[in-house]
């Protein structure tokens, strides 16, 4: 047996896990700390819960759009049922909310009683009694059968009536002369749009504090602005909302602040698993067989990318997450291509790979925090900004690296 073969295995394999393990330690950020801090924060957050009461296809879905600038694919997939007659969507996150949006489940629907759905609510609404709250009544501008949303909303006003309540006429553009019109200027001055409008609201009567116009489209439907009404919408926020909470909103619908301040502490937990990651990859890229590792590091970097958008509340496939890595990775695949034919080069060539895989699983790691993030807060995604990102956390981690192996 070659004792001393085995032995310089080993001492081959320590100097390659010990500076890994002290980026561990740099990078790691504990699970209390993470739990103090987003408890920290969340006794500060001004949060507002908006209860959307509404039929189906009445348009709620489209308000949560405008306020929170996600597409609908991820709206519908952040609503998650909550009591028998509702379903909630908070956002950004269930840790660290600015918004939680209530809906209501079965209005209209024969088989649904209607004090099944007010029970369901004065429960929700109970147990928080002093979080700010806005009911949103929706009801397309043409459906006048609106009973049970009346009586719905005549309890909840009786048992909570410091709750402001906005009435939203949507689908305005159902009333448009033809189907290709464009929307006026707002507010709309149509005849049939008037007359719609002040039937429904002699309905609700002094049961809203506001009633609202408002088309909320698809890009693909045609119509500019999308968001037809959203300045209206805004106004009545800043109007019926406390100060803290209507200022939160304020800057979640027009400025990047927020979600800045948000999206920079979910890349603070984030880096927990991005370290574990890169610990992960360097082992791996540290055999030193050429393309033998290839598989496995793309294989964890995609899984990887798949927790990393869960943190995110971004739930991908593995497909999904390796055409997220193909946006990200701009002129890196040569530079794996390369990292595997260094390994040809005796002594010097794992441990080379092994800086590389590190390295680059980092900087991947922290470009989709930033992709991710970015869809978070509503804005598009720019690759190549966040292709320069990730070059300036490879060579840091690249540096971190070499000072980890000079403190050994």
């Amino acid at each position: 047996m070659n004792v001393g073969g085995c032995e310089e295995g080993s001492i081959a394999v320590q100097r390659v896990i010990r500076p890994l393990q002290k980026i561990w330690q740099r990078f790691t950020v504990s699970e209390a700390q993470i739990a103090g801090h987003l408890e920290a924060i969340r006794a500060q957050l001004p949060t507002t819960e908006v209860i959307l009461i509404g039929k189906p296809q009445a348009g709620k879905s489209s308000i949560v759009r405008a306020m929170t600038g996600q597409p609908a694919d991820i709206v519908g997939q952040g609503f998650k049922p909550h009591t028998r007659s509702t379903q909630q969507y908070p956002y950004p996150a269930a840790d660290l909310p600015l918004l939680i949006f209530t809906d209501t489940v079965g209005l209209g629907d024969v088989e649904r009683q209607t004090q099944e759905i007010v029970e369901d609510l004065t429960q929700t609404l109970q147990a928080d009694a002093g979080r700010s709250r806005l009911f949103v009544l929706t009801v397309k501008i043409t459906d006048f059968a609106n009973d049970s949303l009346r009586q719905v909303i005549s309890e909840l006003k009786q048992a909570f009536p410091q709750i402001p309540c906005i009435l939203a006429l949507t689908c305005l553009h159902e009333l448009y002369a033809t189907p290709t019109d464009d929307h006026p200027d707002y507010p709309p001055q149509l005849a049939a749009i008037t007359r719609a409008a002040e039937t429904t609201e002699a309905n609700f009567g002094a049961l809203c504090d506001r009633s609202l116009l408002l088309d909320f489209t698809l890009e693909e439907d045609g119509y500019e602005p999308t968001f037809y009404g959203l300045e209206a919408l805004r106004e009545a926020l800043d109007d019926l909302l406390p100060q803290a909470q209507a200022q939160a909103i304020h800057q979640l619908l027009e400025t990047d602040e927020r979600g800045k301040a948000i999206g920079d502490l979910y890349r603070r937990v984030a880096r927990h698993y991005i370290s574990a990651f890169a610990v992960m990859a360097g082992i791996a890229a540290a055999v030193p067989l050429p393309f033998a590792t290839m598989p496995v590091l793309t294989s964890l970097q995609v899984s990887m990318v798949v927790a990393l958008g869960r943190v995110y509340n971004q739930k991908l496939t593995f497909g999904q997450a390796l055409g997220v890595m193909g946006t990200l990775a701009g002129g890196f695949f040569a530079q794996a291509i390369g990292r595997e034919l260094v390994k040809f080069i005796p002594g010097i060539g794992s441990v080379v790979a092994t800086s590389w895989a590190v390295a680059y699983t980092w900087a991947l790691g922290e470009g989709a925090c930033v992709y991710f993030g970015d869809l978070m807060t509503g804005k598009v995604p720019d690759p190549e900004a966040i292709q320069d990102l990730m070059g300036a956390a490879f060579k840091q981690a690249q540096q971190d690296w070499r000072e980890a192996q000079t403190d050994d």
